[in-house]
């Protein structure tokens, strides 16, 4: 394993509040970690990256192929609920996706609807908060 998928396992999948996650290179889109079972293909990892440099264009109408506000992810729609800066959440149901920017990598996680989306939210912001204290 390497050390972005030790530490997306350990920060983020052991709280049992992130069903799954994955490290992107901000800049390229570059699938740097992923959580056993996770599939990121290439073109979500740029639509993931290329979020946060258009989200006015992303609250209006999502990304990609998905209608107004919606988010194409392993096959399922998701709902745009928030896009900042640096995070973006989107749901479908029970289910959600979060999107969290720091300055070199966009962290990926997904939650269910056993999970509660406030404390996978919060796991994710943490650790974006933890990368971004050491410079990355």
């Amino acid at each position: 394993m390497n050390p972005f998928q030790n530490l997306i396992i350990d920060s983020l999948i052991s709280t049992r509040h992130v069903e799954s996650a994955a490290v992107l290179a901000a800049k390229s889109g570059g699938i740097m970690a992923a959580s056993p079972g996770l599939q990121v293909l290439p073109r979500e990892a740029r639509a993931f990256t290329g979020a946060f440099r258009r989200l006015a264009a992303v609250r209006e109408r999502g990304l990609e192929r998905g209608p107004w506000g919606v988010f194409c992810f392993q096959e399922e729609e998701f709902g745009c609920v928030r896009a900042d800066r640096n995070s973006i959440y989107c749901k479908r149901g029970g289910r959600g996706l979060v999107l969290v920017r720091t300055g070199l990598f966009v962290l990926v996680a997904t939650y269910n609807e056993d999970m509660f989306p406030s404390v996978c939210v919060e796991a994710v912001e943490k650790l974006a908060e933890y990368l971004r204290e050491k410079g990355k």
